[in-house]
């Protein structure tokens, strides 16, 4: 066996950590978040020869999925998502009763795989604290480690250049809410502002969720549940067919722009 050294160890990781996120600070597509929507988004971006980066908070991707309903580890879907889950490699329980279920951690395990396989860069432990605005438009994020944000340390980011940007941030809607806080109500809704995410009623949440993904802000779309919390639209709890279908469509309106 080789020797092994520790030092040499060391300076692979970061040579081509390194030289991986300094190639993705100028990208096509930059999805902040990596649950569900923001995975699929990913992927046929990439299939549609997109340089795309997801930039995802926590260690590891996937958002609300892992943990099916209430640590269930069952992740249900009615039949119009079932071909996405299919083509990504997810083995599909149909149960005969107009729904379908999958395994939550092989669900996102093979997300993430088709993703990455399609040509999508993830960078977790990544947040995106603020955005760059250029001409009245969206034109990249700013990052900063969440360990630097867990810690409350004074630490300047970095930025990173997009030319369009994918706000997959869930319930919080963190890249709407920053615009809002800082350049006003401009929001591409009726008040300019979040309209807020409305109790859970899954069937029209399921609904709502494709049909508010769209763009929020020139240079901005919103994917999963942030785009019913952009435009009020209710939560679905734990049934996530909307989430792969809103990030779908979100991957074929950025396509069909560019």
């Amino acid at each position: 066996m080789k020797a092994i050294d520790d030092v040499t160890i060391s300076r692979i990781i970061l040579e081509e950590y390194a030289g991986e996120l300094s190639e993705y600070l100028d990208t096509d597509v930059a999805i902040i978040g990596g649950g569900p929507a923001g995975m699929v988004a990913a992927y046929y971006l990439a299939r549609a020869r997109r340089k795309v980066a997801v930039y995802e908070r926590n260690i590891s991707v996937g958002g609300g999925m892992w943990g099916g309903g209430m640590m269930f580890r069952r992740c249900v879907f009615q039949d119009e998502p079932l071909p996405i889950l299919e083509e990504m490699g997810v083995r599909v329980r149909r149960r005969g009763d107009g729904y379908a279920t999958t395994d939550s951690i092989e669900t996102v395990a093979c997300l993430c795989a088709a993703a990455v396989k399609a040509g999508a860069r993830i960078f977790n432990l990544l947040s995106a604290e603020d955005v760059m605005i250029r001409r009245d438009r969206v034109a990249g994020v700013v990052l900063q480690w969440t360990a630097v944000e867990a810690a409350s340390l004074h630490v300047d980011p970095l930025s990173a250049r997009a030319r369009c940007v994918v706000d997959a941030t869930g319930h919080a809607a963190e890249i709407a809410r920053i615009i809002v806080r800082k350049i006003g109500r401009k929001l591409l809704t009726p008040t300019g502002d979040l309209l807020g995410e409305k109790p859970m009623w899954a069937e029209a949440g399921e609904r709502t969720i494709v049909e508010h993904t769209r763009e929020i802000y020139p240079g901005v779309w919103a994917a999963g549940m942030a785009a019913n919390a952009v435009f009020g639209g209710p939560r679905m709890g734990p049934i996530f067919g909307g989430m792969l279908l809103s990030g779908r469509k979100a991957a074929e309106l950025i396509a069909r722009r560019k």
